[in-house]
């Protein structure tokens, strides 16, 4: 039955929907892919859901294009990559325009994998290499 399926799954990520929660998560930890940017904040609450958002910026398209591109990140987090998040964590999705072209088996693996990578150690005093 549907119901028992639902209580052996671990729970999906909930939702960052005010403005102050997408700045805060801004101030964390970024990762970046090739076709989206992910922004991941640790709130440092273990015992609470992970929590997802979703950004797609003008530039990106027209409304209808924006709405789906959202709309498929949406989808890849509730079937895959909310299953990936961690507990006590905010994340930031903000999405390019390839968003739209990439098959969806393609973006539900990169985003699982953006999720679980682990950010690298930097030396002190590391910047950005610079351009020659």
């Amino acid at each position: 039955m549907a119901g028992d399926d639902a209580k052996t799954h671990k729970k999906t990520a909930g939702r960052l929907k005010s403005r102050p929660q997408f700045l805060a998560v801004q101030k964390g930890e970024k990762r970046r892919g090739r076709n989206f940017l992910l922004e991941v904040l640790d709130r440092r609450e273990p015992d609470t859901a992970a929590r997802a958002g979703f950004t797609v910026t003008m530039k990106q398209g027209n409304a209808v294009e924006r709405n789906r591109m959202r709309r498929r990140l949406r989808e890849a987090v509730r079937l895959k990559a909310g299953f990936a998040m961690e507990p006590g964590h905010d994340y930031v999705i903000v999405a390019r325009r390839e968003v739209l072209n990439l098959p969806f088996e393609q973006l539900t693996d990169q985003l699982v994998e953006r999720i679980q990578a682990r950010p690298e150690a930097k030396r002190p005093g590391e910047s950005r290499p610079r351009k020659v």
